[in-house]
């Protein structure tokens, strides 16, 4: 168990425990945990919960089959309350709905975040097996060459009708987009915050 988590905080061992979307950033629900449940999730990688109306343990999904499959598991400052990165496996709620929220769960813009991370581990802990480490090995005017050749690959495709092809050149152009970022030291938020500068003008 954690060792920053304290359960004796809250006089029945409950703590909140707020699930978020690991892609989209989306929060899609609220339960409660008690040491018990966070081990069990810890365990098996699904959430489970402590029912406070069911008083037992209780594995989201164990009914609908819409299980909640635990990437990541933060506890706040205090310890009391816990943040559970996850991957669903269906609606959230009882309702249906995507988020007991009602909010529609889409946008996965967060996973390039986590791409951007797994490129600058692959600039800094170099690996002779990793394409994008070869790319850091020839440097910046090979990256951005190689962004040249993906922007006229997409460019050609989007002449014709198919549209897997058309996607499939617009992923290597934003990777190598991100590669040449990191080589240059930058963030993807440098962009964003450009753009978000330029929207306010507008």
């Amino acid at each position: 168990m954690n060792s920053d988590i304290n359960f004796n905080k809250s006089p029945d061992g409950l703590l909140p425990a707020v699930i978020q979307d690991a892609e989209t950033g989306k929060v899609l629900m609220l339960g409660y945990m008690n040491s018990q449940a966070y081990e069990k999730t810890l365990a098996e990688n699904i959430v489970t919960f402590f029912s406070r109306s069911k008083k037992r343990l209780w594995t989201k999904g164990e009914t609908s089959g819409n299980f909640l499959h635990v990437r990541e598991m933060l506890a706040d400052c205090d310890g009391d309350t816990l943040l559970i990165k996850a991957t669903p496996t269906g609606p959230v709620c009882h309702t249906g709905a995507d988020t007991c929220f009602e909010e529609v769960n889409q946008g996965k813009g967060q996973f390039l975040n986590y791409l951007q991370a797994i490129i600058h581990d692959r600039k800094v802990n170099p690996s002779d097996k990793s394409y994008t480490t070869t790319l850091f090995n020839r440097g910046v005017n090979k990256i951005a060459q190689k962004v040249g050749e993906e922007a006229v690959e997409l460019v050609i495709e989007a002449k014709d009708n198919n549209d897997d092809l058309f996607k499939g050149e617009a992923a290597d152009l934003l990777f190598h987009f991100l590669v040449l970022l990191e080589q240059k030291n930058m963030d993807l938020d440098d962009i964003v915050s450009v753009l978000k500068s330029r929207h306010i003008k507008q």
